[in-house]
């Protein structure tokens, strides 16, 4: 009889302790991120229950840093918008969508335009010919889609991240 009370006095404390370990929802992801280790210190290891699972640490948002008037165009990849490998970017990257050129600031700053695209990051990865300054050009996929943007003055915002 004092083995069973003493078993069940066990199983009382472990589940109190269980009980205390908060459960955090893990992604597939996050898990398949166990194989990769080079990312090992941009996660947190948490425990759940009897088992550790990463979980990628929270980011706080992007801060605005300041906000600049500018005239914002659009270009796209052809040649005579751009040089002789239309593709590429003056970072050496691959154009894409989010990428736009200026002389303004340094190479990945991260902007906002708030007024045209509300809360929609936009990466500096190209540059514009030098004479071109507080101006900001968003790459399009297609000429004509560029072309119908036109031009417009706006405030860029300048994030931190």
């Amino acid at each position: 009889m004092k083995n069973i009370q003493n078993i069940a006095l066990a199983l009382s404390i472990l589940i109190l302790v269980l009980g205390t370990i908060p459960a955090f929802e893990t992604h597939s992801q996050e898990r398949n991120a166990l194989d990769d280790p080079s990312s090992i210190g941009e996660r947190i290891v948490l425990a759940q229950g009897n088992s550790l699972l990463p979980i990628t640490p929270p980011h706080s948002p992007e801060r605005v840093v300041s906000a600049i008037p500018v005239i914002v165009t659009a270009y796209s990849s052809t040649p005579d918008q751009t040089d002789d490998t239309p593709y590429i970017t003056a970072s050496g990257k691959s154009v894409r969508n989010g990428i736009v050129a200026t002389n303004l600031l340094p190479m990945g700053t991260k902007i906002k335009i708030p007024a045209l695209y509300g809360d929609r990051i936009f990466v500096v990865e190209d540059r514009m010919h030098p004479r071109k300054n507080y101006m900001v050009d968003i790459w399009f996929p297609t000429y004509w889609e560029a072309k119908t943007f036109g031009v417009k003055q706006a405030y860029i915002e300048v994030l931190d991240g």
